[in-house]
């Protein structure tokens, strides 16, 4: 299947791959430590800053539109954060307020630009859900660099990760900077948006960024394996929507990642080794067979010692 695409095509197939891959381990940082909305807020933050970055280019060049997503989502993390630090407003309302204040301005200025001169044809709507196939080779490339730089930055300080998700008070007493790494923790999380708006959308980002590591969690309680596994199921819903999308005449890319990543979601749900609903229905009902032969063996244990 893989030898019979385009040489394009599989530049985008590697693309996706890896940005599936490092979109699972930041997901999976952000599940630990209970901020899985926050990638949803910063993904739709991150759609004025692109058309900001278009307008400023007065043409679709992907770096300067990067460039710009990555300063509107900061920014929007940014006022997340004061908004929580500085009113009574709590942390997944404030996310909701960002969300929808910045998806609503990027909106309105996508149809500002669409309705001036050659706007229509700038191809702006396809960072909203998201168009793989438009990709070319110098797009990917940059997609793949960024992405493989997130994953380097996750591999390198995995200690570091452990002790700030799980006791931040005692990384603090060893001398790791809760500030520093809160901020290396958004820039990857920005970083995995920003490159990855282009083939999966600022609506279905969010979801590759979500579904693997919630996936991951059915099959174990270590966090050294739900980062592997989320990256595992996120390459390989990447790899999987790609090659899916790719056997049909204009078929979606980012849908079809979104949809076998809601698939591998399903099969964990039930036959996750781990919290499965399958394997738990198996387990107690395994008990419940225990607890009703002990009785019945007391019974005749009590009739064999009256026996006697």
């Amino acid at each position: 299947m893989i030898a019979t695409l385009s040489h394009n095509a599989q530049w985008v197939l590697l693309s996706t791959l890896i940005l599936g891959m490092a979109a699972g381990i930041v997901g999976s940082f952000a599940y630990w430590k209970r901020q899985s909305l926050m990638s949803d807020a910063l993904s739709h933050a991150a759609l004025p800053g692109v058309i900001v970055g278009f307008v400023l280019a007065g043409t679709k060049s992907l770096p300067i539109m990067i460039a710009g997503a990555a300063v509107s989502a900061l920014l929007g993390a940014l006022l997340i954060e004061w908004i929580r630090s500085s009113t009574r407003i709590k942390e997944d309302a404030a996310m909701g307020i960002v969300l929808s204040v910045f998806f609503g301005l990027g909106i309105m200025l996508l149809t500002f630009v669409n309705r001036s001169a050659g706007g229509s044809q700038s191809g702006l709507d396809s960072f909203i859900f998201g168009q793989a196939a438009s990709m070319v080779s110098s797009d990917v490339r940059l997609m793949t660099a960024t992405a493989a730089v997130v994953l380097l930055v996750a591999a390198l300080g995995y200690k570091e990760w452990k002790l700030f998700l799980f006791d931040p008070a005692y990384a603090a007493g060893l001398g790791l900077s809760g500030r520093l790494m809160n901020g290396i923790y958004l820039a990857l999380l920005v970083l995995v948006i920003v490159v990855g708006i282009q083939a999966v959308g600022v609506i279905l980002m969010a979801a590759l960024l979500i579904i693997p590591a919630v996936s991951a969690r059915y099959w174990t309680h270590s966090f050294k394996w739900t980062v592997a596994l989320s990256a595992v199921f996120g390459g390989g819903a990447g790899a999987a929507g790609t090659l899916l999308s790719a056997m049909g005449n204009g078929w979606p890319t980012g849908p079809f990642i979104v949809l076998v990543a809601s698939a591998t979601f399903v099969v964990s749900l039930f036959c996750g080794a781990s919290k499965g609903l399958l394997v738990l229905y198996l387990g107690q009902w395994s008990h419940r067979r225990r607890l009703s032969r002990q009785p019945a063996a007391g019974q005749i244990a009590a009739r064999e010692g009256a026996g006697q």
